[in-house]
């Protein structure tokens, strides 16, 4: 984008990144509560499970964005095949790398997510734990990539922090059950 100067698309890869992740957190955080069953009557299971399922569309929009907005910078040149193949790129390749894996595993979450009533249950739960994968590394890559500002390592900061305390939540709520 020429038209607001040379380095939009940088920062419109940098913002659409972050926002991305912290859309991606709370969608992972919902799924964690959701499968943990963790509920109350003001908020019922299917409201965490609405949220989750719509916070997940919203978070690929700006991983869309972020996506395109990589490729068309001219700051870095990064290709369209390496934003998908794992480690074959030349800017900080192994950052970049894990971008292209959690990109990888996040399409394949979308896919069953699609195909969810068309497959069995227990093989859409096996295939979904992918986001158990998917959510770290995206960390990893922002902060290999993508933490060059304060502002960057506190909204990873608690992003970590978000996920930990619902993980924490499921697990006092799965333990609980099997009592």
């Amino acid at each position: 984008m020429t038209f607001l100067g040379e380095s939009t698309y940088w920062y419109l890869a940098r913002g659409s990144g972050l926002v991305s992740l912290v859309l991606f957190t709370v969608a992972f955080s919902l799924g964690l509560l959701t499968a943990g069953r963790v509920s109350s009557r003001r908020w019922p299971r299917f409201v965490t499970e609405s949220l989750h399922r719509n916070i997940s569309m919203a978070s690929l929009i700006f991983l869309a964005i972020h996506v395109a907005s990589v490729v068309l910078d001219t700051y870095v040149s990064i290709g369209i095949l390496e934003v998908f193949v794992p480690f074959i790129g030349t800017y900080k390749p192994m950052y970049l790398g894990l971008g292209a894996i959690a990109l990888d595993l996040i399409l394949v979450l979308v896919l069953t997510g699609v195909l969810r009533t068309r497959m069995p249950y227990r093989a859409w739960r096996l295939i979904h734990w992918a986001a158990y994968i998917s959510w770290p590394v995206a960390v990893v890559h922002t902060i290999g990539i993508g933490t060059d500002q304060l502002w960057s390592l506190i909204t990873i900061g608690a992003s970590v922090a978000v996920v930990l305390g619902c993980g924490s939540l499921r697990v006092v709520s799965l333990r609980r059950r099997s009592l």
